[in-house]
């Protein structure tokens, strides 16, 4: 089932789960007190009390780390935003594909939008977050980079498309 509360508990990114059932809807007893500097509850004092809303009874909490990125559900997401444009995220148009005119950058984005030429070569994890295509004679590559909604670092779940910012950059070979 999972890794002994001792060896997880508290690791960022491990999860609690029902013992019983394997269940991650758990709950614990805790005091919040309200921080009027932050304008926000904190947690205060959490108690031995562990509760599954699965079995909805008592339970121990067995902590594990997750499976691994959901791929499937980031290269979803990425086609989704690559090709119709929706979610949230940016489009970055390098140097070298801007001086190739107005002209080669709209073909530059439509030709990435119609990629589907992905293979274990460009896409081992199958998240089709990188591609290259020839465009007039120039190699052209597209990466799709996963960051938080504060761009400043990495996004903690591109799976999850609430927390993620996606930018998708359009480049010329030459500039990789």
């Amino acid at each position: 089932m999972g890794i002994l509360q001792e060896d997880l508990a508290g690791d960022i990114g491990s999860i609690p789960r029902c013992q019983t059932c394997g269940s991650e809807r758990v709950v614990k007893n805790a005091w919040a007190c309200w921080n009027p500097d932050r304008g926000m509850w904190e947690l205060e004092q959490v108690f031995d009390h562990e509760h599954c809303n699965q079995c909805e009874s008592e339970t121990k909490l067995v902590w594990s780390r997750p499976e691994g990125p959901n791929h499937q559900r980031i290269r979803e997401l990425n086609d989704r935003f690559r090709i119709e444009g929706l979610g949230r995220g940016s489009i970055l148009l390098t140097q070298g594909i801007q001086a190739k005119g107005g002209e080669f950058a709209v073909s530059a984005v439509n030709a990435v939008r119609e990629f589907a030429d992905f293979s274990n070569d460009n896409d081992p994890w199958g998240e089709h977050d990188f591609g290259a295509v020839d465009l007039h004679g120039e190699n052209v590559f597209f990466k799709i980079d996963y960051y938080d909604l504060s761009l400043q670092q990495g996004s903690e779940n591109p799976a999850n498309d609430g927390c993620t910012h996606r930018v998708l950059t359009i480049m010329l070979a030459s500039e990789y």
